[in-house]
């Protein structure tokens, strides 16, 4: 694809993107392309911004075919349009309608859409793996097996995403945008404390000596080698990096020695209270801000609001020197590897042009639909070199070759799989992680209490 057609400038991206503020991850807890940094203030369902979006749109002329495609949030999402000029300049004749569904219950809203009898969509954008499971269980996507295999797709540039979307042995979506966990560090408090950078290649043991090297538990000093939010992702998703173990198969006994060094950690003042975090309700991009924690795990939304707010200096000089790394790993395990939250396209059985719709979900999902989405400062599925180029070359991005190295990954995992109890599933991880955090179990107890609690769930 030519440069010509990427459409948005990097700055223009980046301008839009940080007016989401800081991101969250759902990381089990609900993840929404508006918690990651990719919009603004969210358009509530029901409202009529999908009419004017789709107004204000370049009206297609005569013989045109138009292709419609649903959406949340048009007006604040940076790479919408980009995409939409980038494949009408590469195929005449064909337009692409947005109709915004709004952010709040926009996956509500797309299944009631789609099970109506009046739905005309040609591509569904699929917000979260619950909305996904919900639609597929509902018979209201295709498959799109035989379309990737009549032009020979090659699925392993999805790092392995696409396995795990797969339900019963057939594929309803393909990814176009990926939110991964990396490894933010902050290069002042380990040039105060004369120790070497974290690596793009660190053991969990590796991880906990480094974060320990460069504590200080002086008061009125502290620095903290390490900082977990208070997500049960923050510490359960270091479990299945492996690839081997699963967060919804009522099995957590190989949680134990992640919980064991965490709360060795919060005892030693490694890194800070969960219970204090919880009752502060202090953010991750806050407690980062303050200069003194050296290491954070977090998803890869939180790079634009980083660099944002270090430009616009809503962050001070005590963060602006950070630097990323990958994830770190557990022994014979493969660096870069990590977990992930997608956004993906469908085609919904009633689409009127299933085959020009394909033409569309591939190119946005593939190698050229990935270099528009990096040049607006968005992650998207497939990291290639043109992907890594795009992102690590943006301004404010450290400048080091580890941190750009950090962008490519290995083994992708999602933070929450497919399965058809995922939200009751998810209800007791999270209580059993509030448990064991804050002591009120011990690891033994919470994991017990999770075990059983989804067994039980999956047994009904």
């Amino acid at each position: 694809m030519k440069k010509r057609l990427l459409g948005l400038t990097l700055a223009c991206g980046m301008a839009a993107m940080s007016l989401a503020g800081c991101g969250g991850s759902s990381s089990g807890d609900t993840t929404t392309a508006a918690d990651t940094g990719t919009t603004a203030a969210p358009a509530e369902a029901g409202s009529t911004e999908g009419t004017t979006a789709a107004a204000e749109q370049a009206a297609p002329a005569e013989g045109d075919t138009v292709l419609k495609w649903a959406v949340w949030d048009v007006s604040s999402t940076v790479y919408y349009q980009p995409l939409i000029d980038a494949f009408q300049a590469a195929n005449p004749g064909v337009k692409i309608e947005m109709v915004d569904l709004g952010s709040a219950d926009y996956q509500t809203v797309l299944a009631t859409e789609l099970t109506g009898s009046g739905s005309d969509f040609d591509i569904a954008t699929i917000k979260d793996v619950p909305g996904y499971t919900t639609l597929v269980n509902k018979g209201v996507l295709e498959a799109l097996d035989d379309y990737i295999a009549k032009d020979g797709v090659d699925l392993s540039q999805y790092g392995g995403i696409t396995d795990q979307v797969t339900v019963d042995g057939k594929l309803y979506e393909l990814p176009f945008r990926s939110d991964f966990w990396v490894m933010f560090y902050n290069k002042d408090v380990f040039d105060n404390a004369g120790v070497d950078y974290p690596t793009n290649d660190m053991t969990f043991e590796q991880y906990d000596a480094l974060a320990r090297s460069v504590t200080n538990d002086t008061p009125g000093q502290e620095v903290y080698g390490a900082h977990y939010h208070t997500w049960r992702s923050a510490v359960q998703l270091f479990g299945i990096l492996d690839g081997k173990n699963s967060i919804v198969d009522g099995n957590y006994e190989f949680l134990k020695p992640y919980y064991e060094m965490i709360l060795a950690q919060q005892e030693d003042g490694v890194c800070q209270d969960y219970a204090t975090l919880k009752t502060s309700s202090l953010h991750y991009s806050g407690a980062f801000a303050q200069g003194n924690v050296a290491m954070m795990n977090m998803g890869s939304w939180f790079i634009p609001t980083l660099i944002e707010k270090i430009k616009t200096g809503e962050y001070g000089s005590e963060v602006a020197n950070w630097g990323l790394v990958k994830y770190p790993h557990a022994e014979g395990v493969e660096p870069g590897s990590t977990l992930a939250t997608i956004t993906c396209l469908s085609i919904p059985t009633s689409a009127p042009h299933k085959d020009l719709a394909w033409e569309f979900v591939k190119f946005v999902c593939g190698s050229e639909g990935a270099e528009v989405v990096a040049q607006t400062g968005t992650i998207p599925a497939i990291t290639n070199d043109a992907v890594i180029e795009a992102i690590s070359g943006m301004e404010g991005f450290p400048g080091d070759d580890a941190s750009a190295e950090a962008l490519r990954t290995a083994n992708t995992y999602l933070e929450m799989p497919v399965h058809a109890k995922s939200s009751e599933i998810e209800t007791i991880l999270n209580e059993g992680h509030d448990n064991i955090m804050t002591e009120g179990s011990t690891i033994d107890e919470g994991i017990a209490e999770m075990t059983d609690g989804v067994q039980a769930i999956l047994a009904n």
